[in-house]
């Protein structure tokens, strides 16, 4: 018998034209026309809870912490709300689903004004939101919380949902209010992160995933050394990435099914397809699985697919690559079975995985393997890279505790870490290392050791950073233009006007493309100030998404003087090349140069657009940190225009030298 998840379709493409020939596919889709009546009587009980919360927040309504449980009831007249003002009814039985969500809001709400959140203590399938870090929107989550789980220090797991372009916040919760879920371990709270829509938990639902997380694991006291990862199909593809990306978060990585890399799963390559630009394929390596295969060797893997499922490939191929570190991954095969688990093969799964979960995160693991190819993922157990001599080339640590205060320590790529060895390590006066060769003795402390190579050769430094310039790449500090959209950010529109028409008119159109791409592909509402309300503060506390020029914004007027391009009325010079200003454009990621931790961005929100819908694996950068577009060339579902050159800065944020 075998186990089909009905919204784990995860589409690839196996067409022979090129994809940009395709019809767009609209993700979500246009919903079904629902009675006017019910749609009014919807929208009007939305509107009335989403009041009546607010009414709540003001401060002295409700003491703090019955405050902070509001989030657990906006999550219900979002659901509705959104599916009614976007057109997001794609069968008439969700009116039902609706009117019950909203009587559930309504029956928080009024335990709120009673001092009681019974919902916190509830057993059984259970919805709960938080409000996110990137936008202050608030997200769902779901749970299934058992009778028998232990008050603390119990185990979670993270299931990761398959695709479904019709998985909206309204069917999100209303699947969370009453299924359990497929897999539900005795004493485990499952925890059933939405991903912010249908993304393979990258971008913003990568984060959504990690946020959904830290907020569950408060809520009902769970133990940080047994949270396993599971998932299948788009969920399986999830599993890998963040299995990878973020190893030493888990006991245990259980993906099923999904995709783990582009080219091949996308078939980008075949005959008759326009291969994408080199900084597109460059930058496939942020999130392509193989590359840090060795990230996987410090956990448990345990890898199930059907037989004859197309999507077998992902785990194929990263198992192939752990194989070659000397590392075999078990890889369970449900017999001449598709997309969709095996009845005999599930025992043996989850009993791998309960014993794994059970044994928890390595308390002090005395060897660590780290492979990235970027900063946004540095660090994993006691080991974080802080400096690489290139973005996007393969760098890697093998560190290894030899006991008595010893380590043995090679890198590849890399120009400067941070060790952070465990406590029960540090009994000796001092610790020695042997770094790519170089013998280092450092006083034993009880924080991070940091050292730096200069010229070929390793030495210990005071702290992270020592020696080298403010303005460099580090963590979440990284690019690309993508990468600010992972934390707090907010669009700062133009209150003047361009000189120059044409320029005016995209900016505006890709700001409105901008607001609307994040609301409908996000869920979220991004946070949208004028110029001439941005404040040092702001500056502070989140990444700027410049739009305009520095005639129409007064923010970019104020911060082009300090940024790497030369920009005015009559010409656009980025590196070495000079453009007419009247008719391109430059989009780009850079360090805020009024706050240094928080990057500016001009013109652009993230870069990939409606075309890459047809398949998650196509939804990664499409640029780089800068690019240059013609205007002369419209926008389609690819493209902001035509890119007329696009590339990286280098480790220190300037342009390369030839």
């Amino acid at each position: 018998m075998r186990f089909p998840l009905t919204t784990s379709i995860c589409v690839a493409l196996s067409l022979s034209a090129t994809a940009q020939q395709l019809t767009p596919l609209k993700s979500p889709p246009k919903g079904i026309p629902i009675p006017s009546p019910d749609r009014e009587e919807l929208a009007a009980g939305a509107a009335q809870l989403q009041s009546e919360i607010e009414s709540l927040a003001k401060p002295g309504a409700l003491p703090t912490h019955l405050q902070e449980r509001l989030v657990d009831v906006e999550v219900f007249s979002k659901a509705v709300s959104w599916a009614v003002s976007l057109d997001e009814f794609y069968d008439l039985k969700q009116v039902a689903s609706a009117r019950q969500i909203l009587l559930e809001g309504r029956n928080r709400l009024e335990a709120l004004r009673s001092g009681a959140t019974p919902w916190t203590t509830a057993t059984g399938p259970v919805v709960r939101g938080y409000r996110s870090k990137i936008d202050g929107s608030v997200q769902p989550y779901g749970v299934f919380v058992p009778e028998d789980r232990p008050a603390s220090g119990g185990r979670m797991d993270v299931w990761l949902h398959g695709r479904s372009d019709k998985l909206t916040e309204l069917a999100f919760v209303s699947e969370r209010l009453r299924s359990k879920g497929m897999f539900t371990p005795p004493k485990t709270v499952v925890l059933h992160p939405y991903g912010r829509f249908c993304n393979a938990y990258k971008f913003a639902g990568e984060t959504d995933v990690l946020e959904a997380t830290e907020d569950a694991i408060r809520q009902y006291q769970i133990s940080r050394d047994h949270v396993a990862l599971r998932g299948f199909s788009m969920g399986g593809a999830g599993s890998w990435h963040l299995g990878a990306h973020h190893a030493g978060s888990w006991a245990v990585i259980a993906p099923g099914a999904g995709f783990a890399e582009t080219a091949q799963y996308a078939k980008v390559f075949a005959a008759g397809k326009e291969p994408p630009p080199w900084w597109e394929q460059m930058l496939w390596s942020l999130y392509d699985v193989p590359g840090y295969a060795a990230n996987l060797t410090n956990r448990p893997v345990i890898a199930y697919s059907g037989e004859i499922d197309p999507q077998k490939q992902a785990a194929d191929m990263v198992i192939a690559s752990v194989a070659k570190l000397g590392v075999q991954i078990p890889h369970l095969i449900g017999p001449k079975t598709g997309h969709s688990y095996h009845r005999d093969t599930l025992p043996e799964l989850n009993r791998l995985v309960d014993e794994a979960a059970e044994k928890g995160r390595p308390q002090a693991p005395e060897r660590v393997r780290l492979a990235t190819f970027t900063l946004r993922y540095p660090k994993l157990d006691w080991v974080e890279v802080t400096g690489l001599e290139a973005h996007w080339k393969p760098s890697s640590v093998d560190a290894t505790y030899q006991g008595s205060g010893k380590f043995a320590i090679t890198t590849s790529g890399v120009t400067s870490l941070s060790l952070t060895p465990p406590t029960a390590w540090r009994p000796h006066g001092t610790q020695n290392f042997v770094l790519d060769g170089d013998s280092l003795s450092v006083p034993a402390s009880e924080g991070a050791l940091h050292f730096r190579k200069i010229q070929g050769h390793w030495t210990p430094t005071g702290a992270a950073g020592d020696g080298l310039p403010a303005l460099r790449k580090r963590h979440g500090l990284q690019g690309p233009i993508d990468d600010a959209f992972m934390d707090t950010f907010v669009f700062v529109t133009p209150t003047g006007r361009s000189s120059h028409p044409a320029f005016d008119s995209w900016v505006h159109g890709e700001l409105a493309t901008a607001i609307e791409k994040w609301r409908v592909n996000f869920r979220g509402e991004p946070r949208v100030i004028e110029d001439r309300a941005v404040t040092p503060e702001l500056m502070q506390s989140a990444h700027l998404v410049l739009w305009g020029d520095a005639t129409s914004n007064r923010v970019i007027a104020q911060l082009l003087p300090q940024l790497p391009i030369q920009w005015d009325q009559s010409s656009l010079t980025v590196g070495k090349t000079r453009y007419n200003s009247a008719n391109h454009a430059p989009i780009l990621i850079y360090p805020n140069p009024q706050s240094p931790g928080r990057y500016i961005v001009l013109n652009s929100s993230y870069t990939f657009r409606q075309g890459s819908f047809y398949t998650n694996a196509l939804q990664t950068p499409k640029l780089p940190d800068w690019a240059v577009v013609n205007l002369q060339t419209p926008p389609d579902t690819w493209w902001p225009g035509q890119i007329q050159d696009a590339g990286f800065f280098d480790e220190f944020w300037q342009f390369p030298k030839p």
